[in-house]
């Protein structure tokens, strides 16, 4: 006993009986620690690591949901600008199609007034003509029943005269108008 006698009066080392109770109150401790506290930690610890983990596969999942978004969007736009374009080339053609239907039109429109303008031009024109031939010749028969000394009432003999100085007229014009000289009708040669 000499040996437990001088364990007990060590100060440093505790009593036998006191070291038993420490070892058998540590592993009650140490047991109730694994049974019930360290499953809940473990448990603690996997929600956590399971939450960000599942953050992260979220938070990859949104940035590929983002990225198909955005590529999506491109393409919209892109299909977006395409369609303005085929608009816009498609209203300048259909801008000049309209122009140049305007343009036929009034090029139609045009030419139909100056037919119209030739046309009535043309009819004064020969009632001028109609109007002078009546008026020259009254004139012309007077004239010529004075220096013929003779009547020329005859309608048949003052149309046929008439008639014949109006064409030597005509005839003196057209040349005038082409040539430098004039030719003498003729009656006067």
């Amino acid at each position: 006993m000499s040996f437990l006698a001088a364990e007990s009066e060590s100060p440093l080392l505790p009593p036998v009986g006191e070291i038993i109770i420490g070892l058998i109150a540590f592993t009650i401790v140490l047991l109730v620690f694994f049974k019930f506290v360290a499953p809940r930690f473990e448990q603690v610890f996997r929600a956590r690591r399971e939450a960000i983990e599942g953050g992260i596969e979220r938070a990859e999942a949104m940035q590929a949901e983002a990225k198909a978004a955005l590529e999506q969007y491109r393409a919209q736009l892109a299909e977006a600008r395409t369609e303005a374009a085929q608009i816009r080339d498609q209203a300048r053609a259909e801008g000049q199609q309209i122009l140049e239907e305007l343009r036929t039109q009034a090029q139609e429109e045009s030419a139909r007034i100056v037919a119209r303008g030739e046309e009535q031009l043309a009819a004064s024109r020969q009632q001028v003509l109609n109007e002078l031939r009546t008026h020259i010749g009254t004139i012309a028969v007077d004239l010529a029943g004075r220096v013929v000394g003779e009547s020329l009432s005859d309608d048949a003999r003052r149309r046929g005269t008439v008639d014949r100085f109006l064409d030597q007229l005509e005839g003196m014009a057209g040349n005038a108008d082409g040539r430098v000289g004039a030719t003498v009708p003729e009656g006067n040669r």
